[in-house]
């Protein structure tokens, strides 16, 4: 297999990873909204009551998004637009979570719980993101 092909075949394993992570939370949070607000290890009482209704909203973001990443795998016109919409609503969902912590509506302490998932894994996101669209362009 040349190297180009190999190195493009990658892509595949960051798509499965983020798909997988992104759908399978969407369609806990769209089964069952109580399960998962009380369940999800990133204190999400914390952030006020449950409201199953826009859990499931919300789970149809996550859902959407992850079913993009992993058909983006097989359909490979479809990554770029894919990651692209998977990185901005993570950004933005990143952002929304800095401006709650600044205005005190979460803990102090309950960026610890944001770090990895909602933090981390935004960052990620976008530097692949970016990474894949020079990548396109060559």
């Amino acid at each position: 297999m040349p190297e180009q092909n190999r190195e493009r075949d990658s892509w595949a394993v960051v798509l499965l990873l983020f798909g997988l992570g992104n759908a399978l939370n969407g369609l806990w949070m769209l089964a069952s909204p109580a399960h998962w607000y009380l369940n999800l290890p990133a204190n999400i009482p914390g952030s006020g009551p449950l409201n199953e209704h826009f859990v499931r909203d919300i789970g149809c973001i996550f859902a959407l998004l992850g079913g993009a990443l992993l058909a983006s795998i097989r359909v490979r016109g479809w990554r770029l637009p894919a990651m692209l919409a998977a990185a901005a609503y993570s950004a933005a969902h990143a952002l929304v979570h800095v401006f709650d912590s600044l205005r005190g509506l979460f803990e102090p302490g309950h960026w610890r719980f944001d770090f990895g998932p909602v933090y981390l894994a935004s960052l990620l996101l976008l530097v692949l993101t970016l990474k894949l669209a020079r990548e396109s362009r060559e």
